[in-house]
């Protein structure tokens, strides 16, 4: 799944003023849209591990790669070939 953030997303004007980058909170967000989109909607999770590497700013596209099957799914998050982020959701029993 490909996304984009744009410039007038609420989140972004307290972060950063004056040169914003996409919370990471938006961001794995859109991870978790990934997932309900192909495996229905969440009902509690975890996330046992995530990582952040690269920001990603607005207006960039980036998309998600998800391995795994209910309950635990890997993810990375790239802009072309960089990793911008990666991790793990579990969705509760």
């Amino acid at each position: 799944m490909q996304f984009v953030i744009a410039a007038d997303h609420p989140s972004l004007p307290g972060h950063f003023p004056g040169q914003p980058v996409v919370p990471g909170v938006v961001v794995l967000e859109r991870v978790l849209e990934a997932i309900e989109s192909g495996h229905g909607p969440l009902a509690a999770l975890r996330l046992p591990q995530v990582k952040f590497a690269q920001p990603l700013l607005p207006g960039e596209t980036a998309r998600i790669e998800l391995d795994g099957a209910a309950p635990r799914w890997r993810f990375r998050v790239l802009r072309g070939e960089t990793l911008l982020a990666s991790g793990e959701v579990v969705a509760a029993p």
